[in-house]
């Protein structure tokens, strides 16, 4: 509706001027609720059009992986290919169409009109003011009727120009809406026409490729019915054979396109001390017997050169159709499922035999190789241990002051952790914890995950109220608001973002403060150290006869025992051997400079783990290392204090294993030194590097024997024979075998659980039957 005012009607401000001002701006009021409105939904429409186009960018680019998948098909691929260029095309024209609906209507013209609105209200009330102030001045005071008919001039002087600019703006804004509006329109219009023009062009040109595709496939359909055919014949013939003895199809074929000459399943017996079994993929090609766990492993081989080898029957295991190929080196126990395989195996390997020396000949020297490998027990084939899980490991750590509630915003009853701090979690906490990365956080559900003891213990040292009051002691101070159950995501992450990642609450140590808690934490490794385990001595000389792991007829005798208890006190000794040495007493001098790896290192001795965390929150490198002190690090010496838990704690929080000090000794040779089982237990779960020499050229396991200490020597002996089992079992093996699994994990638990029973020390004893 277009309303227009007339100008000499404005100056009379009649009733009748003042009915079409209001009908004016009713009019204006409701035509930019309207203009709003629309903005808004076409904003919608366009937000609505950039998801489509994302979804479409999607699809568009699942078809090209697709195409990318059939290269080996060249008309799939081609044509999904075109198919996706254009569909992409598409979405090109899809963008630019939505880029150009934005639509701008007469905003200034609009914020003009309400401008002169103001002014030219605020006009009429100061004119509507002077009337009324000209219509009281009294007669006989001559200065105030002066007085009231100067402003009621300049006031109707001031509203016919006020007035007279209201109109136009009126004028102007009912002339210019209906060119406004459909300029907007029309343009959105024609951006798509544009848009499906284009569209129609581009399939236009793309018609004769789906043609020609429309007629290709009619033809591929009959193909794909033949082959279904010429298939369910095959399948019907096959089905019809007699399989009563297809183990007999199994033949030698020396000259097969593919270069193997054998293959198929058979039983390998592991070299490792346990002797089992495992079914596995054998071949002959290239003169070597190898073999597959999975079809994507690289070959083992068994043999390297069948020319040196022997293959004979089996009679005198336990098990049917046995049959050893022996190699200068070593020799490996095969199993076929029926004794005529077993025969075709044999036949196989004989033939290969004379094969490869009639095309080699024998009269060469021939190389002998021979491959090693060496692994660790690390975190890949680590046991899996029976430890504590779901109410019983909530409750241990629920029952710790302080972890009833979340630590970070007190959530009641959490359900998650944190290991390495030693904290309880809710479930948004635990979510924001784990976004900040392991190095800051490990997150471990209390009911759905398995509990390690050594973690039981870290979770019941620690717990909320001992890291809040280090992590928290500037809170207050600061004026920083604890997060509350209920807050916003956004709120909870920025607080926790503050205080384990910025560490802005932590309280730093003066000088002097550091320096008392170093020289404190001092004071409490001397009083441990007159507790500490000791290294045993040497055995006495044996005779010749009779010596430790052998009996009098020469059969080798193994007693498996281990240690591993915390306790300080040393096992007992056994009476054959003269008392322990005391180790040498370490004395606290005066460092060169005091500093928050200084605490770490010296509380890692007094098992101090609040010490600990408090030193890492102010920063201290948890491989810190004490150039005065035979740069030792405080993982060896948490093993000098003989401290699973803290040992866990350095672990947990990224310590290296496998750090060595000046003497070149890591951790494992300080705890089988000290003749702390529990910890060598622990180190070789964790991947500790047995194999590792020090500065003498000794080994943890040297050490281990030349003090007589059964425990570790077989436990590192075990470990041995578990990567021996790894090697026969391939490059890509993992687990280990699973006997050793379960040894290994019942003698940890009985160490965390119940170490007195383990708090012994076995030694050989000839009378022993």
């Amino acid at each position: 509706m277009k309303i227009t005012v007339d100008f000499e009607e404005c100056l009379k401000d009649s009733p009748r001027f003042r009915a079409t001002i209001e009908e004016v701006e009713g009019d204006v009021c409701e035509l930019e609720s309207k203009l709003d409105k629309l903005v808004k939904l076409c904003i919608g429409m366009i937000d609505a059009g950039k998801a489509y186009n994302a979804a479409n960018k999607q699809f568009v680019n699942g078809i090209r992986e697709l195409a990318q998948q059939s290269t080996k098909d060249e008309v799939i691929e081609s044509s999904l290919t075109k198919f996706a260029e254009s569909l992409q095309e598409m979405i090109n024209y899809h963008t630019v169409c939505y880029h150009s609906v934005f639509l701008f209507f007469f905003d200034s013209d609009l914020r003009k009109f309400k401008e002169a609105k103001k002014q030219f209200d605020k006009v009429s009330e100061e004119k509507e003011a002077a009337l009324i102030k000209n219509a009281q001045a009294p007669r006989n005071k001559q200065h105030e009727v002066e007085e009231a008919t100067n402003i009621l001039t300049a006031t109707r002087k001031c509203f016919r120009h006020i007035v007279l600019d209201y109109v136009l703006q009126i004028n102007v804004l009912q002339s210019k809406r209906r060119s406004e509006i459909l300029k907007s329109m029309l343009s959105f219009m024609y951006a798509h026409l544009t848009f499906f023009h284009q569209g129609y062009d581009l399939f236009s040109e793309l018609q004769p490729l789906m043609k020609q595709l429309g007629g290709q496939l009619d033809q591929l359909v009959v193909d794909a019915a033949k082959e279904k055919r010429d298939m369910e014949q095959k399948h019907s013939t096959i089905q019809q054979k007699d399989f009563s003895n297809d183990d007999t199809k199994l033949e030698y074929n020396v000259d097969a396109d593919n270069g193997i000459a054998m293959e198929g399943y058979l039983f390998k017996r592991a070299s490792n001390a346990f002797k089992t079994w495992n079914r596995r993929w054998f071949s002959i090609q290239n003169n070597q017997l190898v073999y597959q766990k999975k079809f994507k492993d690289n070959p083992t081989v068994v043999v390297e050169d069948l020319r040196l080898c022997t293959v004979k029957h089996c009679e005198d295991i336990e098990r049917r159709f046995c049959f050893e190929v022996v190699s200068p080196t070593k020799s490996c126990m095969m199993q076929a499922d029926s004794e005529k395989l077993r025969q075709a195996w044999i036949k196989a390997v004989q033939n290969s035999i004379a094969t490869a020396f009639r095309d080699k000949g024998d009269d060469g020297e021939l190389d002998r190789k021979s491959s090693t490998s060496t692994g660790s027990l690390d975190s890949g084939g680590e046991p899996k241990e029976r430890p504590l899980k779901g109410e019983s490991a909530l409750q241990k750590v629920l029952a710790i002051p302080g972890n009833a509630c979340c630590c970070d915003c007190g959530q009641p009853d959490p359900r998650w952790a944190s290991i390495n701090l030693g904290i309880t979690l809710c479930i948004q906490c635990s979510g924001i914890h784990r976004s900040l990365g392991v190095h800051f956080s490990k997150v471990r559900s209390l009911t759905l995950d398995t509990w390690e003891p050594e973690l039981l213990k870290l979770m019941c040292e620690l717990g909320n109220r001992v890291i809040n009051q280090i992590y928290e002691a500037r809170r207050e101070e600061l004026g920083a608001r604890k997060p509350q159950p209920g807050d916003p995501r956004h709120e909870v992450e920025a607080y926790i973002k503050a205080k384990y990642v910025d560490r802005r609450f932590v309280r730093r140590p003066s000088d002097e403060e550091l320096r008392n808690k170093v020289i404190s934490l001092s004071k409490q490794e001397k009083r441990l150290s007159s507790s500490s385990e000791h290294l045993p001595p040497k055995p006495p000389p044996s005779t010749p006869r009779l010596r430790p792991g052998s009996n009098a007829s020469g059969q080798t005798v193994i007693f498996i025992s281990f240690n591993f208890s915390d306790a300080a006190e040393p096992a007992p000794m056994p009476a054959t051997l003269p008392p322990p040495s005391p180790c040498k007493e370490m004395v606290f001098y005066e460092p060169k400079e005091y500093s928050s790896g200084l605490q770490l290192y010296w509380a890692s001795f007094a098992r101090s783990l609040p010490d600990m965390a408090e030193a890492l929150a102010h920063g201290a490198e948890v491989n810190w290392v004490n150039t005065e002190d035979d740069k030792r690090t405080p993982l060896i010496m948490a093993v000098q204090g003989g401290s699973l838990v803290t040992c866990e704690f350095l672990l947990q929080n990224a310590a290296n294993v496998n750090q060595q000090d000046a003497q070149g000794r890591g951790s494992l040779h300080h705890a089988t030194m000290l003749g702390h089982t529990g910890q060598v237990c622990l180190f070789l779960k964790r991947g500790a590097n047995q194999n590792a020499a020090d500065i003498d050229e000794k080994t943890p396991l040297t050490i281990a024997v030349e003090a007589a200490n059964a425990d570790i020597v077989t436990l590192l002996r075990l470990a041995k024979m578990n990567e021996e089992m790894r090697e026969a079992e391939g490059p890509y093996s993992q687990s280990g075998d699973e006997t050793y699994q379960d040894i290994f994990q019942d003698f940890t638990l009985m160490a965390s659980n119940d170490p007195d029973k383990l708090n012994r020390y076995q030694h050989y004893d000839p009378q022993r039957p």
